[in-house]
């Protein structure tokens, strides 16, 4: 008969595969894991409290550091509350810029996700391709806004500068180049039987739980429900453009695999029409108080990020600083079922089931 010991596991907080510091206390039976606590909160930078003494336009950098690989997606999601409150409209040519901006941060946001998590189980390749592509995202967006990962472009009523001469173009370029690459990453990793037998059935879930533990983005849409809020509850000007929220019904790692890889074609799909639609001038930001005092009220709007649904929450006094700010973070919530996946699982997947999670721990900790 096998004698196993009862053992306590520090994985992180720092640890590459933790994805930010992040510390999770496993408690093992020989190599099954009987109890998992996430120990959170060593990167909280009390981001919502510090809004209180800012004025908007201030808190627009500290949205930048939240969600570090979709800052765009950050940006836009404060912008629209205050617009929402003071009852501004944005002009068309920002909007389409503020679109073309946030779909290329969701294309980075996965290629990360993408390369990092095959590097987790033991791919190095793909990787070193995903960064190759992400770096030309990173340029462009670079070129739009003067900043490579916290762009702070995002204005209330519009975008801080319009596009440079030429840029539409490199972004038009780019669409076919990745659509090439995005063949070439599944015919590299997709197929493979290896990464297959390593993520599909683990860190498998129902609908039901999705719902239950309020799951959003890739993490919902991977057991059925088709649920995005650029289609289901349009902003911007989402509702112009023809694209699909892809789903698949297995609820496992393998599942959320493949919804955010089709993401990224879907991605491209908006991009392209943008890039085809993008007005040949126009103005880029509204006519807006120099000092913004939002009136007094409440406000929530919600957006779809990469890593799912971000909400902001807006209370004002009338003041040119919020009386109350909260963001409702989707890595925050979607972390909350990892306790749940891991009971019962070999240690051997515990790096494999949290990274298919996709959180990213700025903005997790706000």
């Amino acid at each position: 008969m096998i004698r196993t010991e009862e053992m306590l596991l520090n994985v992180g907080p720092q640890h590459p595969s933790t994805h930010g510091v992040f510390r999770l206390v496993v408690k093992i039976d020989g190599e099954i894991i009987t109890e998992a606590k996430p120990v959170i909160g060593y990167l909280h930078r009390g981001t919502e409290k510090l809004a209180e003494n800012l004025q908007y336009t201030q808190i627009i950098p500290y949205t930048d550091r939240l969600d570090y690989l979709s800052a765009m997606t950050n940006n836009y999601v404060l912008c629209h509350a205050v617009e929402t409150m003071m009852g501004i409209q944005v002009p068309e040519r920002a909007d389409f810029l503020r679109v073309i901006a946030m779909e290329l941060g969701r294309v980075a946001s996965h290629l990360v996700w993408w390369g990092t998590y095959l590097l987790d189980i033991g791919a190095v390749s793909p990787f070193l391709y995903a960064f190759r592509e992400r770096e030309m995202i990173i340029n462009m967006l670079n070129e739009l806004s003067g900043a490579r990962l916290t762009f702070n472009y995002m204005r209330v009523g519009g975008v801080k500068w319009d596009a440079p001469e030429g840029w539409i173009e490199k972004v038009k370029d780019f669409i076919p180049y990745m659509r090439e690459q995005l063949a070439g990453y599944h015919y590299l990793a997709t197929g493979n039987e290896i990464f297959m037998s390593r993520v599909k059935g683990i860190g498998k879930y129902t609908k039901e739980d999705a719902l239950n533990y309020s799951l959003s983005g890739a993490n919902l849409r991977c057991t059925g429900v088709k649920w995005d809020l650029r289609k289901d509850e349009p902003y911007s000007i989402y509702s112009r453009f023809n694209f699909d929220v892809p789903v698949q019904e297995g609820g496992d790692a393998w599942a959320r695999y493949h919804v955010r890889m089709a993401e990224i074609e879907e991605s491209l799909k908006i991009l392209e029409q943008a890039v085809e639609q993008f007005p040949a001038e126009g103005e880029i930001l509204a006519k807006v108080p120099k000092i913004i005092k939002a009136p007094k009220g409440e406000a929530f709007v919600r957006i779809e990020s990469p890593r799912g649904e971000i909400g902001c929450y807006i209370a004002s006094d009338g003041k040119k600083e919020p009386y109350r700010l909260k963001f409702r973070r989707p890595s925050f919530y979607n972390l909350q079922i990892l306790p749940k996946l891991l009971v019962g699982e070999n240690i051997a997947n515990l790096i494999a089931i949290l990274g298919a999670i996709d959180i990213v721990l700025g903005e997790v900790d706000g």
